[in-house]
């Protein structure tokens, strides 16, 4: 069994990578912080707590274990957090996975998975964007992320620290069994807001402008279920670990759902409205943002498992209604 560093492991997207990863025979090795993640997100393997800022503890867990890789889940991701606190974005997303890399190159571990956003390319030129898309990014959280590849493209010339690097925009649903899914505080991504609405958790949903060049005058984005960039995520891993070079991957659906698509299956899935209400647009929101995933299929052979919204937000609505039981139970 390969021992794979997952730094970020407990948060959403780390915690689904750390299940995927128990689930293909390889044994995922926790690094997590807890600031922004749950212990209890962890299904197995070995959890360590630890900030990637921390040399002397990356040191200890490099030192503890045979690492054949490390996975990369542990970045600040709000925009609108980013533009507020661009320092915190810098500090964390660059300064810290120059640390981590540091060590990573002094423990002669020449193997890393990134996990990147779509936000590198900033406002469409075209759709679905693909990789040759040019980079401008319209916001701090993008900056930092396009630092950090063009980081590892130095890297892989100069020391031989292949990485591959997929890109996408908006992880989605939960696991099928509930076991783990999506706890933010403060929440701010749409699906969740949208349930949490309609389970009476928030007063109501504000919808940021119904006037776009769209057929239902609403935002479309691209939503990717979470156990699908996972998946992608484990192509990528076993890519590199037999030999291939560093590479990019969007992940991307090809098309996308409307603010109002998602609102409207949500309340056919709970049967309760949710309540709803229109407020400006957000400055630099594009009409529509939808990625390509053609040469993640050709080159990984990556195929979505849960590709369409009811089974996207049927996943998240069970595990939303289980945490609020949950926490329901405790108080």
């Amino acid at each position: 069994m390969k021992n794979i560093l997952v730094v970020g492991g407990a948060g959403y997207i780390g915690s689904h990578m750390v299940l995927t990863l128990l689930e293909n025979g390889y044994n995922p090795i926790t690094y997590d912080n807890l600031s922004e993640g749950h212990r209890e997100s962890v299904l197995g393997g070995v959890f360590i707590k630890g900030d990637i800022a921390d040399s002397k503890k990356l040191k200890e867990v490099f030192n503890s274990y045979d690492i054949s890789a490390v996975m990369h889940f542990a970045a600040h991701c709000y925009v609108g957090e980013s533009v507020k606190d661009p320092q915190k974005y810098y500090q964390n997303n660059v300064l810290n996975t120059f640390n981590l890399l540091k060590e990573m190159l002094n423990a002669k571990i020449d193997k890393f998975i990134f996990s990147s956003t779509c936000a590198v390319y900033g406002n469409p030129q075209y759709l679905p964007l693909t990789e040759e898309h040019v980079f401008n990014p319209i916001n701090p959280y993008g900056n930092t992320k396009l630092t950090i590849e063009r980081m590892l493209s130095d890297y892989d010339k100069a020391y031989n620290l292949r990485s591959i690097r997929p890109r996408y925009f908006n992880a989605a649903g939960a696991d099928p069994l509930s076991r783990i899914g999506e706890n933010h505080s403060p929440e701010t991504h749409l699906i969740p807001n949208v349930i949490n609405t309609a389970l009476g958790i928030n007063d109501v949903l504000e919808v940021f402008g119904d006037d776009y060049e769209t057929p239902d005058g609403t935002c479309i984005r691209d939503y990717i279920h979470i156990l699908d960039i996972a998946q992608a995520h484990l192509l990528a891993l076993e890519k590199l670990l037999n030999g291939y070079g560093s590479d990019v991957f969007n992940l991307g659906n090809n098309k996308g759902y409307s603010v109002k698509e998602v609102i409207d299956m949500v309340e056919k899935l709970s049967g309760k409205s949710v309540n709803v209400k229109i407020v400006p647009r957000r400055a630099g929101d594009p009409p529509i943002l939808v990625g390509s995933s053609e040469k993640a299929q050709n080159i990984l052979g990556w195929k979505q498992k849960f590709f369409d919204l009811e089974t996207i937000v049927k996943t998240a609505l069970d595990w939303h209604i289980k945490l609020k039981e949950v926490k329901n139970e405790k108080n």
